[in-house]
């Protein structure tokens, strides 16, 4: 076991994708809310674990990890479980979809739901349509592709991907909901089932359907924005 393990989280934000690794390998771990309403990702304490002052943050025996991707990939490695061991012949495949996960649709997610952070505010509203075409048009390859893992065991990229799909759906002003990607609302309603899983979406007041049908949450601490 690895301990001791702490997740600087806000509700239905990227630490979520930590949180459902954290409830499927089974670890124990205390939680330390970043209020953002006060803007605690860029309090002085905050920025010494992450100088990104961006959300998650674990904090670990290794010392603080930032970067999504980087905390799951770590998780994974550490316990052996919910991703291909590097010596497997499964690794490369699952490496280039967790890149294409943390480098692809989560940056493409970020510009939706902040565009006057990358662009002058007059064109932000453009840059959010544009945004959300992007994004379908990554749900739509997804969804064609439908690697394995898709419908595989549960692993760090189930983990990473079912907040991606719900966040479009609820933010941004574009809903991008999952209607028309098939493969993609299948892998949702098989995931959001998991024990494991509702004990994180509950943690977070995410309600019942978190994934396939989203509605705004409703943490009992904290605020997602």
């Amino acid at each position: 076991m690895i301990t001791p393990l702490r997740l600087h989280y806000a509700p239905d934000n990227a630490s979520l994708c930590v949180r459902l690794a954290l409830e499927e390998i089974g670890l124990t771990y205390d939680t330390a809310l970043v209020d953002r309403r006060a803007r605690g990702q860029k309090s002085p304490d905050y920025l010494r674990l992450n100088p990104n002052g961006l959300i998650p943050v674990l904090e670990t025996p290794d010392g603080p990890i930032f970067e999504t991707g980087a905390i799951l990939l770590w998780l994974a490695d550490r316990t052996g479980k919910l991703m291909p061991t590097p010596d497997s012949p499964g690794r490369g495949d699952a490496l280039k979809w967790l890149f294409w996960l943390s480098n692809t649709l989560h940056p493409a997610e970020r510009m939706l739901f902040y565009p006057d952070r990358y662009i002058a505010a007059p064109l932000a509203a453009d840059l959010s349509r544009a945004t959300g075409d992007r994004i379908r048009g990554f749900y739509a390859l997804l969804n064609r592709e439908n690697p394995n893992w898709l419908s595989g065991p549960v692993s760090i990229l189930s983990c990473y991907l079912a907040p991606l799909l719900r966040w479009p759906a609820l933010y941004g002003g574009q809903a991008i909901g999952l209607a028309e990607f098939p493969n993609l609302f299948r892998f949702a309603t098989n995931f959001e089932i998991r024990p494991a899983v509702q004990t994180a979406t509950h943690a977070e007041g995410l309600g019942l359907t978190p994934f396939s049908a989203p509605s705004l949450p409703q943490p009992p601490e904290g605020s997602a924005t």
